[in-house]
């Protein structure tokens, strides 16, 4: 099948979380799988041009203030299969996508013209199939910022070529919806009539991603238990009704997890690799990991690791709020190590490096390191995420990969993906609670801690399990193929 992916996000070009990851891991996937792939993103201003190949000729693309043009840029993604490349596409644009961020700026977290940036984005899109006449069987958009691409499909642009074309929306994470003031609805190019068919209407705002799903001929979410999740009202931020009116064409497909970088048999980030035949190299990587930190290289007290965004959906103000927090709690009370990598609000970079400074054993870095988050996986006996909400989660999936059992709320992807620890049956990967507070935090980790000391044959019996998962992406894509391959089915009438 001929399928074409329109994202705000790609790696290795563009990425601000594991959207980017996701698009590029599946196109890779469905490629080796013998389907032709292409992904289509903008061109930001941190993409190198001269390391790409320019299209002949400039491009026109409508809009609703008149004709916008713009140059294509392409090149192969790396990792692609020799004799059937992804190939990718930059829509290049200087007003639009010619500044530093991607949604927003230090001095501006959220543009005030993507409305029109990445509508802009989507009519390109369809402008580009014609560019090289060329015209897929699926459009896979991803998230708010592509939202636009089935309704432009739906309402403007099924016709000609795209006559047999259908379309997919994946949503990566609700909480993300492209909410702007209606005002911008003109530069779309569609009459006022959309507006209320295709559903932007949203408290006399528009909204993208409402429009996007009303839309789409098929909607899906990154994890089974997220799309039961977002059908109610706890987690549907709004659109829990909209999704459960399209409940017969919304489903979830776990991401998978990219083998071939995050594998602990050939991981060159590690001292020395290992595997579920030889676990000698863990302890290699842990003593790395204290060292790493500045904590005493001690094998016999567990480290729990941490790689996080310290943002609210994460969980942090019930692990580290000042003066309620838990984090320091299990540090003052149990015998363990704690470590943390990332960024985020600003109260909670200050408060974990105040933790930082007045506890031996918590130790924290403010920033991202690929080497580093390699290292707290393989080093790490355990890994916390009392994540709010958590559509997928892939450093879970990194943690069992890397033989860390994972701390978790029974969440989102998070519930899909890890078997709680049951005592007397001896199985499980890892320790899940149900309600997010400080205290559900501080008695699940104890109880890690508590098994960690006490039951240890079965802690290291937990980790091999999680070895042994298999969260490729081969999965994964084969289950989008079968939502492809429905679509045409229903197109062919059949």
């Amino acid at each position: 099948m001929k399928i074409l992916m329109a994202s705000s996000e790609a790696v290795p070009y563009a990425k601000t979380g594991g959207l980017a990851d996701a698009v590029s891991a599946l196109s890779l996937a469905l490629a080796k799988l013998g389907h032709e792939v292409r992904i289509v993103i903008p061109r930001y201003y941190g993409i190198d041009r001269s390391k790409l190949q320019q299209l002949k000729g400039a491009m026109g693309v409508p809009t609703g203030a008149g004709e916008e043009w713009s140059a294509v840029y392409t090149t192969d993604l790396p990792g692609s299969p020799a004799k059937n490349p992804v190939q990718v596409y930059f829509i290049d644009h200087e007003k639009f996508f010619g500044r530093d961020g991607i949604y927003g700026s230090p001095s501006e977290p959220d543009f005030l013209d993507n409305p029109r940036r990445f509508a802009f984005f989507s009519r390109a899109v369809f402008q580009l199939c014609r560019k090289f006449d060329w015209y897929p069987d699926i459009l896979h958009a991803h998230d708010w910022p592509s939202a636009l691409v089935p309704v432009y499909l739906k309402f403007g642009e099924r016709q000609g070529g795209f006559a047999k074309t259908r379309s997919v929306l994946t949503i990566h994470n609700l909480g993300y919806q492209g909410i702007y003031n209606k005002d911008n609805f003109y530069y779309t190019g569609l009459g006022w009539d959309v507006f209320y068919h295709a559903g932007f209407e949203d408290w006399n705002m528009m909204n993208l991603l409402k429009a996007g799903l009303y839309s789409a001929d098929k909607l899906n979410t990154v994890s089974p238990n997220y799309a039961e999740e977002t059908k109610i009202q706890a987690h549907g931020f709004r659109l829990d009704g909209v999704l459960r009116y399209r409940s017969a064409d919304y489903s979830g497909i776990l991401n998978g997890i990219d083998n071939g970088v995050w594998n602990p048999a050939k991981d060159p980030h590690l001292p020395a690799p290992y595997s579920v035949k030889d676990m000698s190299g863990k302890a290699g990587a842990k003593e790395a990991l204290q060292k790493e930190f500045g904590l005493p290289p001690e094998p016999e007290v567990p480290v729990i690791g941490m790689v996080t965004r310290m943002v609210d959906q994460k969980g942090v103000g019930e692990l580290f709020g000042p003066s309620y927090g838990s984090a320091w709690s299990i540090c003052r009370d149990m015998n363990v190590q704690m470590v943390i990598l990332g960024t985020g609000e600003s109260w909670c970079e200050n408060e974990v490096m105040n933790l930082s400074s007045r506890l031996s054993n918590f130790k924290a870095r403010i920033g991202y390191s690929e080497k580093l988050s390699h290292l707290i996986e393989a080093g790490s006996d355990f890994f916390l995420m009392p994540s709010r909400y958590e559509p997928c989660g892939l450093n879970q999936m990194y943690s069992l990969a890397y033989g860390a059992l994972p701390i978790v709320r029974n969440t989102g992807g998070l519930a899909d993906t890890v078997e709680n620890f049951n005592e007397k049956a001896g199985t499980g990967t890892g320790f899940m609670f149900d309600d997010l507070n400080p205290q559900a935090i501080y008695n699940t980790v104890g109880w890690a801690v508590w098994a960690w000391y006490n039951r240890r044959p079965q802690i290291e019996a937990m980790r091999l399990v999680g070895m042994k998962q298999n969260f490729s992406w081969e999965n994964s894509a084969k289950k989008y193929v079968e939502i492809y391959e429905g679509l045409a089915k229903n197109e062919r009438g059949i």
